[in-house]
């Protein structure tokens, strides 16, 4: 073998070898993605298999609320029927900020209601889902960490023709709904 035929399959090599390491870097990010995704999937359903608790016991004191309860139950029904997919993941985040507003709702009128405030399953019951909540908010984290990670290599060279040959797309961040975003008027709360 002559110097060039060396030259030109050393060059094929390399450009071999980063064409993988690419690829390889891109399918762990995107596998990061899935498991954030999924860890956010857990969490919601222990928010979901919560809700139903919380609202019995709401439910026994809080008449005026039932419409409010009932929009809480039919969201938690939605959300639990859409597959647990990367295709699933802009309806979910929907849902979830939906149902985070609603049961936002529910623990404000709760104040309302000194019974249902003082009885010891319904402050349990709240306690756990305020720790579900964190939980909630943490694996929101994790997610739109590996989703920044994912879509910086979707978007930059070289990995973004990488990306491209191998169809990996960028994902949404979880995003906070904008009526979250208002500022609170504590008067709101002391009625």
């Amino acid at each position: 073998m002559n110097t060039t035929t060396i030259v030109i399959i050393a060059a094929v090599v390399v450009i071999a070898l980063g064409f993988y390491s690419i690829y390889v870097g891109l399918i762990q990010k995107k596998n990061k993605v899935m498991e954030a995704f999924s860890s956010i999937s857990v969490q919601l359903k222990k928010r979901y298999d919560l809700i139903p608790n919380i609202l019995t016991l709401a439910g026994k004191f809080m008449e005026h609320e039932r419409g409010l309860m009932e929009k809480v139950t039919e969201l938690r029904t939605q959300a639990m029927a859409l597959p647990n997919d990367m295709n699933s993941i802009g309806k979910k985040l929907e849902l979830d900020n939906q149902i985070k507003n609603a049961m936002g709702q529910i623990m404000v009128a709760v104040e309302n209601y000194p019974q249902l405030k003082s009885d010891q399953t319904m402050i349990t019951a709240m306690q756990t889902y305020n720790e579900v909540e964190e939980h909630i908010a943490a694996a929101r984290r994790f997610y739109n960490s590996a989703v920044l990670e994912l879509n910086n290599a979707v978007e930059i060279f070289p990995s973004s023709m990488v990306a491209s040959m191998v169809g990996v797309k960028r994902q949404e961040f979880f995003q906070v709904a904008e009526a979250e975003t208002k500022p609170v008027n504590a008067a709101d709360f002391l009625k």
